[in-house]
């Protein structure tokens, strides 16, 4: 689709160079005869002595022009080419993010709805169907339906937060009441396996969406409590350094392997070690969000991590 939109982009980046190339010859084609042939009138003996005759001067001149058109059409061509694909680029590029998204969510999507409708299906089929195995079926089926929220909730919060003008409030937030809002989200996860959570934060104000710098934390803190082991610790500090603040989230967790670091922060990417051997649930939608939050706040994200060792995220901030 955009290789056909590109050459006929082209084309008519071509056909407008053309025509208007073609005018300019016709003007200075018609202003040089016209010339000549007034010289022609005035001094037709000694311009025949000492100068070609009239007629074949402009014959060369037709064949400059006309070589001139050819040398400007395919400079032309290459030119359009060129720019008809420079011009398309991020619209071939939205169409692609577009037609991954679309990809990544029903593949996501697929799994729950599966196990909803055979589930249903199988125990439909069953005529001695007990209240107790019904109530186990609706049970499984909410888990399901739960999960399917999750997901359906972190596709609309990312796409929020991609759009340019996403309605964002951006006011004078305090870093303190951030990290303890943050904090106190993530406090029952983290006491369930007696993880201590230490905040350093200093109190900085910034320019910032309060609600969206607070979910930020929260999912750089969920994603350390999953990743932890029992009775660890996750540390919270901050720093100023030119014009930024530092956000520092460090635990004591599984790690990250270094081929999985450039792909972190991609949509519904999950790191294999994670995935495979921890069995933690979720969609890889969260570091996706926080991404976009870092962004939306004109602010970059560094990873340091080892493996079987911890990981430290690096929030900078302006202020």
């Amino acid at each position: 689709m955009f290789k056909t939109a590109r050459i006929k982009l082209t084309a008519w980046y071509l056909l407008i160079i053309m025509l208007v190339s073609m005018s300019f010859s016709v003007v200075i084609f018609r202003v040089l005869t016209s010339e000549l042939d007034r010289f022609e009138r005035v001094e037709r003996v000694r311009i025949e002595r000492r100068f070609p005759a009239i007629d074949e001067i402009k014959h060369r001149l037709i064949l400059r022009l006309i070589n001139i058109n050819v040398f400007i059409f395919v400079g032309s061509a290459l030119a359009g080419y060129l720019l008809a694909g420079r011009t398309l680029k991020p619209i071939a590029e939205m169409v692609d993010e577009q037609n991954r998204f679309i990809t990544d969510a029903s593949h996501e999507l697929r799994t729950p709805l599966t196990a909803l409708k055979s589930e249903i299906e199988v125990n439909l089929r069953d005529r001695k169907l007990s209240l107790a195995q019904a109530k186990t079926l609706l049970q499984s089926n909410l888990e399901e339906v739960n999960s399917l929220q999750v997901l359906s909730d972190g596709l609309i919060r990312l796409t929020q937060y991609q759009k340019e003008h996403n309605g964002l409030v951006i006011s004078d937030v305090s870093l303190t009441d951030v990290a303890k809002v943050a904090i106190h989200k993530v406090i029952h996860a983290a006491k369930g396996k007696k993880i201590t959570i230490t905040n350093d934060i200093q109190n900085i104000n910034l320019q910032g969406n309060q609600t969206a710098l607070t979910e930020l934390l929260v999912i750089f803190l969920d994603n350390a409590i999953k990743y932890s082991p029992k009775q660890s610790m996750i540390h919270l500090t901050s720093k100023k350094s030119d014009g930024h603040i530092l956000i520092d989230i460090t635990d004591q967790g599984i790690g990250i392997d270094e081929k999985d670091i450039p792909h972190l922060f991609d949509r519904f990417y999950r790191a294999d070690k994670s995935r495979t051997k921890t069995g933690i649930p979720g969609y890889g939608l969260g570091l996706s969000i926080a991404k976009q939050i870092v962004v939306q706040h004109n602010g970059t994200i560094r990873v340091k991590s080892e493996l079987k060792k911890g990981t430290t995220f690096t929030i900078e901030l302006p202020i």
